[in-house]
């Protein structure tokens, strides 16, 4: 396993759609590769993107930083309902380190994705769960957290990522 240098924005591959995964096992070293790195980073989510990896995946881990670990590998993963109900609340993202945005996510989502042995799973979330698989899906779509942002908050946390680098 490798802890990984993290793709920075404005990298351009942050904003392209990721390839689906046809061959698990061939992509079981990058993942672990990802869940070294966000450990190391420390994060509780890194997208394939963010490692150069340009396919649908994805691992988090909402547990860890209090002390359980819940690691969880997601390939080819997609919304499958979302609530009407709506929350908002500070993202940070470790392609783009050093500022935070007040994101408005869905309160709860059923997540549907293959697991590491090719397994199609399907799992509600909510809470810090639910607000990282989204923030991490749009990854694999292209989508930047400040990208949900309203022009003005937009063009504010990148003049402070700019003034950072």
């Amino acid at each position: 396993m490798s802890v990984l240098e993290i793709v920075q924005w404005p990298d351009a591959r942050l904003a392209r759609l990721c390839a689906p995964v046809s061959d698990i096992e061939a992509l079981k070293a990058d993942i672990r590769d990802l869940f070294e790195t966000m450990y190391a980073a420390p994060g509780r989510g890194l997208a394939g993107p963010q490692i150069g990896l340009m396919s649908r995946v994805f691992v988090m881990d909402a547990g860890w930083k209090d002390g359980t670990k819940t690691p969880l590998a997601c390939i080819n993963p997609e919304i499958t309902e979302r609530s009407d109900e709506k929350i908002t609340g500070p993202e940070g993202c470790l392609s783009m380190p050093g500022v935070t945005a007040d994101v408005v996510r869905h309160a709860r989502i059923t997540l549907a994705f293959s697991d590491l042995i090719g397994a199609r799973q399907s799992m509600e979330m909510t809470g810090a769960e639910a607000i990282i698989a989204q923030h991490e899906l749009d990854h694999l779509d292209g989508v930047m957290h400040f990208d949900r942002l309203e022009t003005q908050a937009r063009a504010a946390l990148l003049k402070d990522y700019e003034a950072l680098a």
